[in-house]
């Protein structure tokens, strides 16, 4: 079995076929943020420290840290919200940039084995990010796209995807470090990305043998409900082999759908997590002995006087 194993200074955190389902928040990230955006290109970073607490809140197990912001110093920016997020929180981070530079700004004040987020199947870029993440013992997201785009057909992106992984191992880079992203698709406009994913999910996981991550909400994009149709899709994505996903841990039914399938495929033992979290406390001035001691009471069988 492929583990995955990231860390903080003092956590560490595992991806795994037979463990838990690994949430990783997406909430500290500029795009389509303008509020945010801004902010953090004028050095106030208020809200990203408020972005992180509450994840942490709503039990992510790792957070995805990005600064894209246009025209701004995104490498600086990007290693300062590392520092402030490793500052408020021992959760593991992904460190996400589209920029080489900033990617190493980021690595270079990580305190522990970070995920990468991330390398494509071009060339140019393999061979930018991957001495990256072998020169700072990171592990790596990789998306299964290259130079020709997103494909429709599963086993292409099965092909970049091995691409990928075997020009990791050429770095020195081990299999299990290496995170593919299977690239999920809006449903709304192809009717079968469902499909594809989890097609595609299942094979990574039984031929390549490496974990699999996603950015869960693309799926649901321009759709109605979209927390229905994501919480939907993460279920069964599960079922098929998705061993973390960066998604919104602020959204109950998406994390109810992830500790659920963790339940129905044995990793939650004695569904311990679940009734942890979901469990509905007694009502004031009764506990679990009052109660039972009711129940037997009224409705158990009194012996009749002799």
């Amino acid at each position: 079995m492929t583990d995955t194993v990231l860390s903080s200074a003092t956590k560490e955190v595992v991806i795994g076929f037979d463990r838990p389902f690994v949430i990783i928040g997406e909430r500290i990230n500029p795009t389509g943020r303008k509020v945010l955006a801004a902010e953090m290109a004028a050095g106030d970073f208020s809200r990203v420290e408020a972005d992180a607490r509450a994840q942490v809140e709503a039990v992510a197990h790792m957070l995805d840290v990005n600064a894209g912001i246009p025209l701004a110093d995104e490498p600086a920016i990007l290693a300062r919200a590392v520092q402030l997020v490793q500052s408020i929180t021992d959760l593991p981070l992904a460190i996400d940039s589209s920029i080489v530079a900033a990617l190493a700004a980021g690595l270079a004040v990580y305190k522990g084995k970070a995920l990468v987020n991330s390398v494509t199947g071009e060339d140019e870029r393999l061979e930018a990010v991957l001495p990256l993440v072998k020169k700072y013992g990171a592990a790596v997201i990789a998306i299964s796209n290259d130079e020709t785009g997103i494909s429709e057909d599963p086993d292409v992106r099965f092909a970049v995807a091995k691409k990928i992984v075997e020009r990791a191992m050429d770095y020195g880079i081990p299999a299990s470090d290496v995170v593919v992203d299977p690239l999920v698709m809006p449903i709304g406009a192809i009717n079968r990305a469902g499909v594809q994913v989890m097609r595609l999910v299942h094979r990574l996981r039984t031929e390549l043998k490496v974990n699999t991550s996603c950015g869960a909400s693309n799926i649901s994009f321009g759709l109605p409900n979209r927390d229905g149709i994501n919480s939907a899709f993460l279920t069964m994505a599960i079922g098929a082999g998705l061993t973390s996903a960066i998604t919104n841990p602020l959204h109950v039914d998406v994390v109810r759908a992830c500790m659920g399938a963790d339940v129905m495929l044995g990793h939650d033992p004695d569904c311990a997590r679940w009734i942890k979290r979901f469990r509905e406390a007694p009502p004031p001035g009764t506990g679990a002995a009052g109660e039972a001691g009711r129940g037997r009471r009224e409705g158990g069988h009194r012996r009749r006087p002799a």
